[in-house]
């Protein structure tokens, strides 16, 4: 048992190589929010027009998500991990070449594709590669990645914002924040050569010899390897004649809502809304611009920050306790915040109670919902499975980005964060009363039981 609990640096190549993947995603999600107000001056753009392009994205990350079950099922997972990389590297360079607005919007939600296919497959591929005890840590890693990206995305702008005029941002300083994704997509693909496929992927399509190669470089030794290959093989022939509408039937289709809600109560949780619109909900607490981009830049530093804690707490406090606490101590802090906007409280008390919400979201919903969604469900629908619930997960998404506006507009600052307090609360109170405890499982024991709990 101990020779599983030890990392081999095969594991940890290919859960970093996987995780750039991630950067990609925050970078990508995140570069409008430096790029929007020079955006609206460049195409004279409209705040409906503002409202779509920042959230034109998530609807390619529904559309990529959407394929990317389906896609990893049948051509792999680290095909679909390639794909993911080229599709970055082309939106990157076709954005900061946009010439006019609806050229902008495709590029974006082409790059919204690429999100939409990490976002799933890289999750699902460290969770079939990564040993049981130290999942949850790993997939973690994912999460981090996505927040490193969000942290340089921030710092990016700032410095290309705040050394140029206004008239060069305008013209240029967009396109370069655009650009320069290119790079990390770059890394990517390159970081993706040495990895392996899937395991369990290899088992189920027949080839357990090139599985038995790959567990090998992950258990560190031959007699682990050839154990968990048999347990694949076992887990594989109970669910062999499994078919996409058995994610409907008794064993499944309760494990499918409970993923399916906790995408809803990761995103409209709100965290989102205020990484998308910091700028413009600092501005809206009292900042002026420049301390609008620097507390802007303080939620990357929590969010990371933050981040890395959740990796070492993750598979010691357990999935349950951080989703549980962390849901109530944001409700907390967002009902504080909502409270300031009510009273017209000073922007640093609103800054804090934003960072303490941050930092809530950023040790439970933020990873632990990746994780959750990428072990649950058993290993041959677990691509079809994982597909509805992230579709769900971005079309939320997509709905929070656009309705903040609108909400702050018509209701106020003040009642949209009440609506984000009543989210969270409903987290907290569903994921204890009936969300399972996954710590220190395998896959293939998570099947288990709850094919034992629908057999009761």
């Amino acid at each position: 048992m101990n020779k599983k609990k030890r990392l081999t640096p095969y594991v940890i190549l290919i859960s970093c190589a996987a995780a750039l993947g991630g950067l990609l995603f925050g970078y990508d999600t995140a570069v409008i929010s430096g790029a929007i107000g020079f955006l609206q001056v460049k195409f004279s753009l409209d705040s409906v027009a503002v409202g779509w392009v920042t959230s034109c994205i998530l609807i390619g990350c529904a559309i990529g998500v959407s394929i990317a079950g389906v896609l990893s099922d049948r051509f792999g997972r680290k095909k679909i991990l390639v794909l993911s990389a080229i599709i970055f590297a082309a939106s990157s360079i076709g954005a900061s070449l946009a010439g006019s607005y609806m050229t902008l919007v495709i590029w974006r939600m082409l790059a919204g594709v690429g999100i939409g296919l990490t976002s799933l497959i890289t999750p699902l591929y460290i969770a079939e590669m990564a040993p049981a005890e130290v999942r949850g840590k790993l997939v973690s890693v994912n999460q981090l990645a996505i927040t490193i990206g969000i942290f340089v995305v921030y710092f990016i702008n700032a410095a290309i914002a705040s050394g140029s005029s206004q008239a060069w941002n305008v013209s240029t300083g967009w396109r370069v924040m655009m650009g320069i994704g290119v790079i990390p997509s770059a890394l990517f693909l390159l970081a993706l050569i040495p990895a392996g496929e899937s395991p369990r992927w290899l088992t189920q399509h027949g080839k357990p010899d090139r599985a038995l190669s790959v567990l090998k470089k992950v258990e560190g030794n031959s007699d682990d390897a050839k154990s968990e290959l048999t347990e694949i093989k076992e887990a594989g022939k109970i669910v062999d004649d499994s078919r996409f509408r058995d994610l409907f039937n008794k064993t499944w289709f309760p494990v499918v809502v409970i993923g399916v809600l906790l995408a809803l109560f990761q995103q409209f949780s709100g965290s989102n809304a205020i990484m998308y619109y910091a700028p413009e909900i600092f501005k809206g607490a009292g900042f002026g611009q420049d301390g609008a981009f620097m507390a802007t830049v303080s939620i990357g530093v929590i969010n990371m920050g933050i981040t890395v804690v959740s990796l070492g707490l993750v598979d010691k406090v357990g999935r349950k306790q951080l989703l549980g606490w962390g849901s109530l101590a944001m409700s907390i802090c967002l009902l504080v915040v909502a409270i300031c906007f009510f009273t017209g409280a000073s922007a640093t008390l609103t800054l804090i109670f934003i960072l303490l919400a941050i930092a809530a979201y950023a040790i439970s919903l933020a990873p632990v919902t990746w994780i959750i969604i990428s072990e649950i469900f058993p290993s041959r629908i677990r691509g079809r499975a994982m597909s509805i619930c992230t579709v769900v997960l971005w079309l939320s998404d997509f709905t929070l980005s656009y309705t903040f506006p609108i909400l702050t507009q018509n209701i106020g600052e003040g009642w949209t964060f009440m609506l984000y307090t009543a989210v969270t609360l409903l987290s907290a109170i569903f994921i204890w009363r009936v969300l399972p405890e996954t710590k220190g499982k395998s896959l293939e024991q998570i099947e288990r039981f709850w094919k034992e709990r629908a057999s009761r």
